[in-house]
């Protein structure tokens, strides 16, 4: 019988890369189907495109479903596996039944298995939001480019802010302009909270220097308290997060005069899968069809691959540098033109990063020393205890950091800082540069830490890309030159924007939006940011099943044994992170396997098996030696969520009525 295709999407649900677009078979209709090369016979992966029929053609990670541009070499395969090389990965089509898909064939690699998914619910457009830690950005992709959104006061960045007075809701710039008066209940940073407990040691170092009062929930979750109308409330980061995508939304609304439901939002590569899901449920609360969660670098990566890759006449080695507000990523990627098969790819070697590095710690640095220089001319140490001149130093360090990536020397002028006291101090870039040297150190150590992960030298690096505001500062700049030996750094992206115009390539992609052939013929293949493992004592260690920056799809199996006499059964803790110590870790689940024969302490054995598969699906069984007992527990970010269905959706309602009350002014009617 006559074939031909229909498309569906599988996934690398962690770390949440880009969509994969595989084709099945379908029967056609005899002597059915248009377009060129109508009955020719079954052919392999990457081989003739256009409007061509695929029936064993699983475009490994094509970020598009549909017709593509271009051809590549046919082939008749009959079901027999062709092997595609490509940079140390061999992709093969499985022989077998109708639906056959594509795999990697590298060390012990299982095979990708694919789920049928909806990306889109139809329903419009799809936009790319980069939701930061200080600043967020949205953009869209239409008319074959990119467009970043300016919001209501002409800018393409909107403040990460949220405030609440006794008459009304604030939330972006208007929020952040009135943040002096109202520091209390002006919440900003709460990326820095998003996923995480109340008792982590980043939370309560942040609980420091911000204003406004978070306190510990439920489950160790923090709730941040704010007055509003008169009354206490309390939000959790999830429902702060919301309120700025649905800024975020709206400005895309009224920009594309339409309604947005689809949208890719970007996360840190370093986010691990509590804070990913928290991120999909903001999303979920602010009235979004989270289409998927990427990675901040792999977004700057398409932004900055797309225009350049007719240029390439091979692979090129990219590192990408991103220093936002509040998180720090470093990504090593290997981006090929793929002549040969027709396709762009997308390899991430390695990652590295820190979550809680931004920005924002180096204005907290600026504001220590203005402190203690207050405190040493004036004597005045009840200034610390000035939430509201605390928020107005912190702003002039923020804007005297900005002048001096552009001068030598600033002062920082605050008028009535404390007790009617006015301040004023002098700083000049070298003695910025001294205040904050842990930080520039902690930058360098994460970047030698990807080379060194990735077993490669620096000078393979054709590319390094900047990203995030703070790379803007001089001694970054010139930092990674000196490492670099002298090679000039690239400033031909807006490190400011880059992330939310790669989100919204990979949106219109998703949408079915894009007709651009050198957009939909992407390909990814991703890492694991993280190491997983299992708790292996009683001494909370954790035994390393799969180390980070392992590629993935990925299957790998521990033998672990028994650790009493006699003992009757076995618990398995899943764990994801970097600490020797569990406790220092993020539990993902656990289960447990009951009835084992009886015998001395180490006699009893088990194969522990983690198994990632294309959709980032983590599955975890572990298997008794002796008399064959198996238990098992899949793990997906819905597993390990914080917020229950019906949480969700109640947080959702409430977030139609915020709306509905709060009238969001411009900033020159804000009433306080």
């Amino acid at each position: 019988m006559a074939k031909t295709l229909d498309s569906f999407t599988f996934y690398f649900h962690y770390p949440h890369s880009l969509a994969l677009s595989v084709q099945r078979w379908r029967p056609r209709a005899k002597g059915g189907g248009a377009g060129k090369g109508k009955g020719q016979p079954a052919v392999c992966a990457f081989v003739r495109r256009g409007a061509t029929p695929w029936p064993l053609a699983p475009r490994l990670a094509v970020l598009s479903s549909g017709n593509s541009c271009g051809e590549a070499p046919a082939c008749c395969c009959c079901g027999v596996a062709r092997n595609v090389a490509h940079g140390g990965r061999r992709v093969a089509v499985e022989e077998g039944a109708p639906g056959a898909v594509a795999r990697q064939l590298t060390g012990v690699r299982a095979p990708l298995r694919v789920a049928e998914m909806a990306a889109s619910n139809g329903d419009g457009p799809a936009v790319g939001i980069d939701l930061g830690t200080t600043y967020s950005c949205v953009a869209v992709w239409q008319h074959n480019r990119g467009e970043i959104i300016a919001n209501d006061q002409g800018s393409r960045l909107t403040s990460s802010c949220v405030a609440f007075t006794n008459n009304e809701r604030f939330v972006g710039d208007a929020a952040f302009n009135q943040a002096a008066l109202n520091p209390t209940n002006t919440v900003y940073e709460v990326k820095r909270l998003i996923g995480r407990r109340f008792s982590d040691e980043s939370v309560q170092e942040d609980l420091k220097s911000w204003p406004f009062k978070v306190v510990k929930g439920l489950e160790d979750f923090p709730m941040i308290t704010v007055q509003y109308k008169g009354e206490e409330k309390q939000f959790s980061p999830e429902e702060i997060s919301a309120m700025v995508l649905v800024k975020m939304r709206e400005t895309a609304e009224a920009y594309l005069g339409t309604t947005v439901k689809n949208a890719v939002i970007t996360v840190p590569v370093y986010f691990n899968n509590a804070q990913r899901q928290a991120t999909i449920d903001a999303g979920t609360i602010a009235g979004l069809n989270v289409m998927r969660i990427i990675n901040e670098p792999t977004a700057v990566a398409i932004a900055y691959g797309l225009d350049r890759m007719p240029v390439y006449d091979g692979g090129r080695m990219v590192l990408v540098f991103d220093l936002g507000g509040g998180t720090f990523d470093v990504s090593l990627l290997n981006i090929d033109p793929g002549v040969a098969i027709g396709m762009s790819i997308f390899e991430v070697v390695a990652i590295a990063g820190n979550t809680h590095l931004g920005g924002a710690d180096f204005d907290n640095e600026m504001v220590k020393h203005c402190l203690r220089e207050f405190i040493r001319k004036h004597r005045k140490k009840d200034i610390i205890d000035n939430k509201k001149a605390l928020t107005r130093l912190r702003s002039a360090c923020e804007r005297a950091k900005r002048m001096l990536s552009s001068t030598v020397e600033t002062t920082v002028e605050v008028d009535a800082l404390h007790d009617g006291i006015d301040f004023c101090c002098t700083i000049t870039r070298p003695r910025f540069e001294e205040l904050n040297m842990e930080l520039f150190r902690k930058c360098m150590e994460a970047l030698e830490k990807c080379f060194h992960e990735a077993k490669m030298d620096k000078s393979s690096v054709h590319d390094v890309v900047l990203v995030g505001g703070s790379t803007r500062i001089p001694k970054v700049q010139s930092m990674l030159r000196d490492f670099f030996n002298g090679k000039e750094l690239c400033r031909k992206i807006n490190p400011d924007e880059a992330v939310a115009y790669g989100a919204a390539i990979q949106a219109s992609i998703l949408n079915g939006e894009t007709g651009d052939c050198k957009v939909r013929d992407m390909v990814l293949l991703e890492v694991t940011p993280l190491s997983f493992g299992i708790e292996s004592r009683d001494d909370h260690t954790m035994a390393m099943v799969i180390p980070r920056n392992t590629a993935i799809p990925v299957k790998k199996t521990k033998t672990f044994r028994t650790f009493h006499n006699n003992q009757s059964s076995c618990k398995f803790r899943v764990y994801e992170g970097e600490s020797a110590s569990t406790k220092e870790n993020n539990l993902l689940g656990e289960f447990k396997i009951s009835g084992l024969p009886p015998g001395p302490k180490g006699t009893v054995k088990f194969e522990v098996t983690f198994d990632i598969d294309a959709n980032g699906v983590l599955k975890v069984s572990a298997k008794e030696t002796t008399i064959g007992l198996t238990n098992n527990i899949t793990i997906t970010n819905h597993s390990s969520g914080r917020l229950r269905k019906e949480e969700i959706e109640r947080m959702k309602q409430e977030a139609g009525t915020y709306m509905k009350n709060d009238i969001v002014k411009d900033v020159g009617e804000l009433r306080v």
